[in-house]
Formats: C-alpha cells, sequence, structure tokens
C-alpha cells in the first residue's frame, strides 16, 4: 500500500512538473517596458539590450516582434512579421505582426496585396482592435480601404522611389521551380517577380527578390534572405 502511494505521489509530481514547464514555456516575455522605451525615443538602448533578449529567448514571438519593430529596412521587418504570423498564429503580437504587414503593402501602394492582408487580420482575428485603423486607411481617391470593394484607380499615382537594386534570388530552366521560389518568398512577405533571360540559346527563368535604393539597403537583406531560404542570391541593378 506504502509502494502505491509512493508511485501515485510520484506520478503526480512529475506530471504537475510537467504542467509547470508547459504552462511556462507558453508564457512570452513582457517587451511593453521596452516598447515604451522606443516610443520615448530610447531606441539605441533597446537595441542593446535585444542582443542578450534574443540569445536568451530566440524562439520567444514576443521578442521577435520588437526585433522587427526595431528593424529599420522595410523588408526585413515584414520577414520577420510574416514569420510570427506564420510560426506563432496565437501569440499576443500575431495581429499587430499581421497589421505592420498590411500597413507596409499600402504604404507601398499595394492596395490589392494590403487587402488581402486585411482580410487575413479580420477572419483570423475578429477582435483585433488594428482592424478598424486598417480599415479608415485612405485611398489616392479619398475612400477607404475596404476588403469587399475594389480600390478606385483615378489615374492617380503614388510618388515613387528611386529603387536601383534588387535580388538576383535564383535562376531556372523549369519554369515551376522559379513559380515555386516566386510563391516561397511572397508568403514570407518579400515582393518577387520572374523575368526571362536567354543564355546561349536556353532560356533561364530569373526569380529577383525585393527593391531597394541603395546597395547597402540590399547586400543587408540579401544576408536575411539567404539564411532564411538557404539561397546564394546575389545584388543585382535593376534593369526593367
Amino acid at each position: 500500500m506504502l509502494m502505491l502511494k509512493l508511485k501515485l505521489l510520484s506520478f503526480l509530481t512529475i506530471n504537475f512538473i510537467f504542467f509547470i514547464s508547459a504552462h511556462s514555456l507558453s508564457q512570452e516575455i513582457d517587451i511593453v517596458p521596452y516598447l515604451k522605451k522606443i516610443e520615448s525615443g530610447n531606441v539605441e538602448k533597446v537595441k542593446e539590450d535585444l542582443v542578450d533578449l534574443k540569445e536568451d529567448h530566440p524562439n520567444d514571438p514576443s521578442i521577435l516582434f520588437l526585433d522587427g519593430v526595431l528593424t529599420e529596412n522595410g523588408q526585413q521587418a515584414v520577414v520577420i512579421y510574416q514569420k510570427i504570423v506564420d510560426d506563432y498564429p496565437r501569440s499576443k503580437y500575431a495581429d499587430a505582426a499581421l497589421y505592420r504587414i498590411f500597413s507596409y503593402y499600402y504604404a507601398l501602394g499595394l492596395y490589392e496585396t494590403a487587402k488581402e492582408k486585411l482580410k487575413l487580420l479580420i477572419n483570423n482575428y475578429p477582435a483585433s482592435p488594428y482592424i478598424k485603423i486598417a480599415e479608415q486607411s485612405v485611398l489616392p481617391s479619398g475612400e477607404t480601404i475596404s476588403v469587399d470593394e475594389e480600390p478606385i484607380d483615378d489615374g492617380e499615382t503614388q510618388p515613387e522611389q528611386n529603387y536601383q537594386f534588387t535580388i538576383q534570388a535564383g535562376a531556372f530552366t523549369n519554369f515551376e521551380n522559379a513559380v515555386s521560389l516566386k510563391n516561397d518568398l511572397e508568403k514570407s512577405g518579400i515582393l518577387a517577380r520572374i523575368a526571362e533571360k536567354n543564355v546561349g540559346g536556353t532560356t533561364f527563368h530569373i526569380v529577383y527578390a525585393g527593391q531597394f535604393v541603395t546597395y547597402e539597403d540590399a547586400e543587408n537583406f540579401l544576408q536575411v534572405m539567404n539564411t532564411k531560404f538557404d539561397l546564394t542570391g546575389r545584388v543585382v541593378p535593376i534593369n526593367w
């Protein structure tokens, strides 16, 4: 009888420890103090703290979100936010990450893509406060963006950035392989396109990723993209 009680006690203790461990793993680091520091202009101090935070909590989605907030390159930030949406959809910052992706495409004037992100926000996070904010975004025509109506094209265009560089992510003789890479890039929030190039009588389908004003911006993003997708891309001038 005593042996049975000891076994039962051991069983309950092990399961209690398991429950506590699982519960603690589900908790995200509180980054509100860091966000407040950023808001007050103390960005450099938070950047310093982020180094240790990422090392101590490499898989914490809140830390990942903080990393996105501090990432100055918009395309790099979108990749980080998309990782939160894809890998940590239940994170407390998942809806905020999706809203920031929406904002990125809206700022570029890519309203159809922005609408798709807004649809995801509404469908996946119906209680998110960011939905109302997103729906108040104004199109060049003066209309508000809507997931139920097509954007109105009144002939006005957004001011264009003077993009000089892009990244050649891959070159394929098989078109389906090029499409597959393009889709993978776009799912991660990276603008991508395919162009044909004839070399020695062979047609290659070139996948280009992103567009950048400076070579330095493109080079910085290249490191992120190569690591994430296990590629050996290179920076090239835009010639389209």
